[in-house]
């Protein structure tokens, strides 16, 4: 009776464990049943699975509804579709992610990043491996996929199956990216095209390259921004497609001459393998503007010495006086307008090796020293990728040559250089980005780059990268009048979209008249751009002339705005329409508003964060466009206060910490004349 009982207990055992691994196979092949990853909070979750037809595909809910639907994941390697006939072998995690680290220049000096991680070890049915690690915080999602195992044969991807799947209703704000070899002397793609603002998903892009990250979406009533980082080198840089049909939008790769002459286009390496992180920031627009993942994910500072590094502001006579500004004489007086403001750069832009010389910019340099002022040398970048003409160029194309310019430069006492005009974002091309960043750090260099890529979370790794521009800047402003007038809304875009995850080098501010176009922004509208807009060196629009038309208090204003923010709040606002946003530096705390309409209106700004008892200097729209108007703003009143802005219009509050003392001074002395009185 005992050795039955065993039989059939043995038996029940070995039923009940078939029966767990039916059941385990089914949870990873039908649509219903999905392996979870929550948040630490439990606000995102995201769902893995395996399709019917062995697809992997993701899901990502918030607060119970769904925000990306079913999307497929996977990638085509070597001709080996890893989209599909895939089976799921093993789960990892959830396995807590901490990071804490600090960034030299940016929207926040200090950040912590908190997650939570499971990987899924995923094989084809012809045996071969591949993983997909996915994070989740209580803010965003994040994945990358990983070809295990080690070869020293290159891979190549032909193909990412990625997508994100957006819910119909879903809304979008997107930036077109334009086709290869278009625009001035075939320059583009070079992220600057005006963006699609509150289109319905599903709106295919106006060209074949696609659209560029970052991409914003409103899916029911939360936000979703997507981007990519952590780029190594070993991958290209993508973009969402074109075609997007229903609101699916699939990662793309660049166009056929994106790529650094006869090196790769499309990724290829040896194993293992790592893609760069796909990133989505999700919440409300505060959680948005404030998030920092795409420096949360990105490799960790690859410089053992970083001293050296000092962001900083910059006067540019280029921005507003162009090419013919590019001479000695002219260079010197803007080495003396930096100095006046206090500013630790200036800006010499193209032609300066024909037009003054690499002699006469070696006298410019030690003469901006003695000012405390530090020059920056624009540089082509290009090979045979475009047709621009512009010198010093192609002297940046080989390592050897690359490192002897760089080791001149440092020898002359320059402290930067503005590399233009890349090719687009091949995988050659971000190999070459990155070998410019590691040979001006080597010979003490900052970079900045236009005509540019996207940054990607590069400023941590190699934080010599002060900015890159990828935007419609000022310079289009100044080039044609529907950029002129399209410039308030585009601006109020910026601070949801391009800026949120990396420097971005508008380069802001004018005050006053344009020489080619009429400005259509008020003077206290371009005041409040270089608190808005992030940059590790702010390069300034205006001139010194046109400095001296302004305030002094106008002009005492932009003496104290920094480039290192040590915290940032977003106050309101909506892309496109309006954005107000506070920064603080030490103790002193900036915030500034635009309005991106046509109309005047009054934009509501709460100051609750604040410390009670504060006073602040409020520098608004006067009564003509380049007009001002400086008030004082009290917190004692009321915490939240009614701004007027006029159409196209802004505004800026400095509260510091000695304005405050002299509040709390003045307070003390109205105390004493109430007792006398009473």
């Amino acid at each position: 009776m005992r050795l039955n009982d065993d039989i059939l207990y043995m038996k029940i055992t070995s039923l009940v464990h078939i029966a767990l691994l039916v059941l385990f196979a089914t949870s990873c092949s039908g649509l219903d049943n999905k392996d979870t990853l929550q948040s630490e909070g439990s606000e995102i979750a995201m769902n893995f699975m395996l399709m019917d037809d062995h697809q992997p595909a993701y899901q990502v809910i918030v607060d119970n509804e769904v925000v990306v639907d079913t999307s497929q994941l996977g990638l085509v390697m070597d001709g080996t579709d890893f989209s599909k006939n895939m089976t799921l072998r093993e789960i990892t995690g959830p396995n807590r992610v901490q990071d804490e680290y600090s960034l030299l220049h940016g929207k926040q000096t200090h950040i912590k990043y908190n997650a939570k991680k499971k990987t899924y070890y995923l094989e084809h049915q012809s045996g071969q491996k591949m993983n997909i690690e996915f994070q989740v915080s209580d803010e965003s999602v994040a994945f990358r996929y990983i070809f295990p195992g080690e070869s020293d044969q290159l891979h190549h991807i032909s193909e990412e199956k990625t997508h994100f799947n957006f819910p119909a209703e879903t809304r979008a704000w997107l930036q077109p990216l334009a086709n290869v070899n278009t625009g001035f002397a075939q320059t583009n793609p070079s992220y600057e095209e005006h963006y699609f603002i509150d289109v319905e998903v599903g709106t295919p892009a106006p060209n074949e390259a696609g659209w560029a990250y970052p991409a914003l979406f409103k899916s029911g009533n939360t936000w979703v921004l997507i981007s990519e980082t952590g780029m190594d080198g070993s991958y290209s840089a993508t973009r969402l497609k074109q075609q997007s049909p229903n609101g699916n939008y699939q990662v793309g790769f660049p166009q056929e001459g994106e790529q650094f002459p006869d090196r790769a286009l499309l990724p290829e390496s040896e194993l293992p393998w790592t893609s760069p992180w796909r990133i989505m920031a999700i919440g409300d627009l505060k959680t948005i503007t404030e998030s920092t993942l795409g420096t949360d994910l990105a490799e960790p500072v690859a410089l053992e010495d970083t001293s050296w590094i000092e962001p900083g502001r910059a006067s540019w006579s280029w921005a507003k006086l162009k090419d013919a500004s590019v001479n000695y004489d002219t260079q010197k007086e803007f080495i003396d307008y930096a100095a006046d403001m206090g500013w630790e750069y200036t800006l010499v832009d193209v032609n300066w090796d024909v037009n003054i010389g690499y002699d006469r910019i070696a006298e410019l340099a030690d003469y901006a020293a003695t000012k405390d002022v530090g020059l920056i040398l624009w540089y082509n970048s290009s090979g045979s990728w475009n047709e621009t003409v512009y010198t010093p160029k192609s002297k940046l194309l080989d390592r050897e040559q690359r490192r002897a310019e760089f080791a001149r430069l440092e020898e002359m006492g320059i402290k930067g250089v503005k590399v233009d005009f890349f090719a687009g974002d091949g995988q050659s091309m971000m190999q070459y980005y990155i070998d410019i960043f590691e040979d001006a750090a080597d010979h003490h260099l900052l970079v900045n780059t236009h005509g540019t890529t996207l940054p990607r979370g590069w400023h941590r790794t190699w934080p010599n990268l002060v900015t890159m521009e990828s935007v419609k800047g000022f310079e289009f402003v100044t080039f044609e009048q529907p950029n002129a007038d399209l410039e308030a809304e585009h601006s109020t875009l910026l601070p949801f979209t391009r800026n949120v995850f990396s420097p971005m080098d508008f380069t802001p501010m004018s005050l006053t008249e344009l020489f080619n176009v009429k400005r259509q922004t008020t003077s206290s509208f371009e005041l409040a751009l270089p608190v808005l807009f992030t940059s590790g060196i702010q390069h300034y629009a205006e001139t010194a002339e046109g400095m001296e038309e302004v305030p002094d208090y106008v002009k005492d204003f932009v003496k104290k705005i920094p480039v290192r923010w040590d915290e940032m709040r977003f106050i309101d606002g909506y892309p496109g329409k309006e954005v107000i946003i506070a920064r603080r530096a030490g103790d002193t705390w900036f915030v500034a508003g635009i309005n991106g309409e046509k109309k005047a209106k009054n934009l509501s700004v709460d100051l609750s964060f604040l410390p009670d008892h504060k006073t602040g200097t409020l520098i608004s729209d006067g009564e003509a466009r380049f007009d001002f108007q400086k008030d004082s703003i009290s917190l004692s009143d009321s915490e939240i206060h009614e701004i007027s802005v006029e159409a196209n219009g802004g505004f800026v509050i400095l509260f510091e910490e000695e304005t405050n003392k002299q509040s709390e001074l003045n307070d003390n002395r109205n105390g004493s004349d109430d007792n006398e009185r009473i």
